[in-house]
């Protein structure tokens, strides 16, 4: 695309000039943690444009390829629109060469089109990625964040992004710990984004009335998986349960 029809690369679009910020829906906030036999990737449902509620129940987390997954924050339009041409460009560099690219050369790939949308980011709309994958040499699960201009930075453990990642943040670091299984793994990220909603009014809690709740994916050596309406419903009825009986989560322990 970029020698046939650069401008239609995200990156090469000029807005028309426009006073104040662009308003646009906004994704907001992602989570993702490692565990001894992958990483688990969620997001909540809530799109924000403004004061007002965009979307209830949009997807922010998708599968970029087979052992990999991208979560979006950051302006939907774009965002979804930048996860389908790396979902594109990793597709063909796997049926030219006959391989995948490494991990590493996926995260570097979307680090260089972030960079490429900092044109429509200095005019506020911004994509900021959460990238995770089961790195097949090392025999692990990573995690990938990234800032405006592209930068990227391996978290070790867990991480989020969006708007109520400073909470969600502070909540896993609370409850993360070696050794966790997939459940407690993917209750865990639950529980994140649980803490998230309580404190940042952009980011959407569980709603167990219309039956919305986050998604979480798990990539392990058996690659993608994003868990059931079944099994998350079961995880967040769990979650929401304790919280009946304590309203600020499980508490980590003093030492």
């Amino acid at each position: 695309m970029s020698q046939q029809a650069p401008e239609q690369l995200p990156g090469n679009r000029n807005l028309p000039p426009v006073k104040g910020a662009v308003e646009a829906p906004h994704g907001t906030t992602i989570v993702a943690l490692t565990y001894p036999g992958g990483v688990v990737l969620a997001g909540d449902r809530r799109a924000t444009m403004g004061n007002i509620i965009a979307q209830r129940d949009i997807e922010k987390v998708f599968p970029a390829d087979e052992y990999s997954a991208v979560g979006i924050a950051g302006t939907a339009g774009f965002a979804v629109e930048m996860v389908k041409l790396f979902q594109l460009e990793l597709e063909h560099f796997e049926k030219v060469e006959g391989d995948q690219l490494s991990l590493e050369g996926k995260a570097n790939r979307l680090s260089a089109m972030i960079r490429g949308n900092l044109g429509m980011a200095m005019q506020g709309l911004a994509v900021i990625p959460l990238f995770a994958g089961y790195d097949m040499d090392r025999e692990k699960g990573r995690v990938f964040s990234y800032d405006v201009t592209g930068g990227r930075s391996e978290e070790l453990g867990f991480a989020a992004v969006g708007s109520g990642s400073l909470f969600a943040r502070g909540s896993l670091k609370k409850l993360y710990r070696e050794g966790l299984t997939e459940q407690q793994a993917a209750t865990a990220v639950v529980q994140a984004l649980y803490d998230a909603a309580d404190d940042d009014s952009a980011t959407g809690g569980p709603d167990l009335a219309r039956r919305i709740y986050p998604i979480v994916a798990v990539i392990t050596e058996d690659g993608f998986r994003r868990l059931g309406e079944e099994e998350i419903s079961e995880i967040v009825r769990s979650v929401h349960e304790g919280r009946l009986q304590l309203p600020d989560g499980p508490q980590a322990p003093v030492l």
